[in-house]
């Protein structure tokens, strides 16, 4: 969770997913965010002159859990939630997976929601673009060749980030098909460690149950969210 130093406003902290990490000597030494301009946190952010000091909260929470055998894996992002998906698949090949298969499915209202590209191609993985608009990819919501690519071939694992509904929509595929999957939520936090409940999300498990993002996410298996 980042925060400004000295700053009234905004005054709390806002979430950002990692989105890589920058090594050195085999050292993580910084951080790399990925966002999209859309409020005045992220509009302060963007004004930030190199070298400027920010308060940083985090690591926080659980993020994407990666099996061993996992082989053939597809990746669905939705606009900025491509985030945090990067950094999965820089993961996948630094820990000597080495799938045989890794596509991400990504979406966007035009072309330029469509984010990161290049990125995933230098690491192998197969791009697949849709666009609202028909701007970039065919035009059509991304959960769409998901879907037939799952049901033409089937993937060991589904990962997704992006908007509430079409997270929905993917579990319901990994459902459909008895597919493992999880998610990294776009909910707003504000404490970063479970008190202030600004994060709470609605668990499938029990009625009147819920999880926070900040401390049992951002990542969650797809079965234990309420969507």
């Amino acid at each position: 969770m980042l925060g400004f130093s000295g700053r009234l406003d905004p005054l709390l902290r806002r979430p950002f997913s990692i989105h890589n990490v920058m090594p050195a000597a085999g050292v993580a030494e910084a951080v790399e965010l990925l966002y999209k301009v859309v409020g005045k946190a992220t509009q302060t952010l963007c004004q930030q002159q190199p070298g400027k000091m920010v308060n940083l909260l985090g690591p926080l929470g659980n993020g994407f859990r990666i099996p061993t055998d996992a082989r053939r894996i597809y990746v669905a992002a939705g606009g900025i939630g491509v985030a945090p998906l990067l950094f999965l698949a820089f993961s996948l090949y630094h820990k000597n997976i080495d799938p045989v298969d890794c596509r991400l499915f990504l979406g966007g209202r035009t072309k330029d929601d469509i984010l990161c590209r290049d990125d995933f191609l230098k690491l192998g993985v197969s791009v697949i673009t849709t666009t609202d608009d028909g701007s970039d990819g065919d035009q059509c919501l991304v959960t769409q060749p998901l879907e037939i690519a799952v049901e033409h071939c089937r993937p060991d694992i589904i990962y997704a980030c992006g908007p509430e509904a079409m997270l929905a929509c993917v579990v319901g595929i990994a459902e459909k098909n008895s597919l493992p999957c999880q998610v990294s939520i776009e909910t707003m936090m504000a404490c970063g460690m479970g008190a202030c409940l600004g994060c709470a999300v609605e668990s499938r498990l029990e009625s009147g149950k819920y999880w926070h993002g900040c401390v049992d996410g951002p990542v969650f298996d797809a079965n234990l969210l309420k969507f």
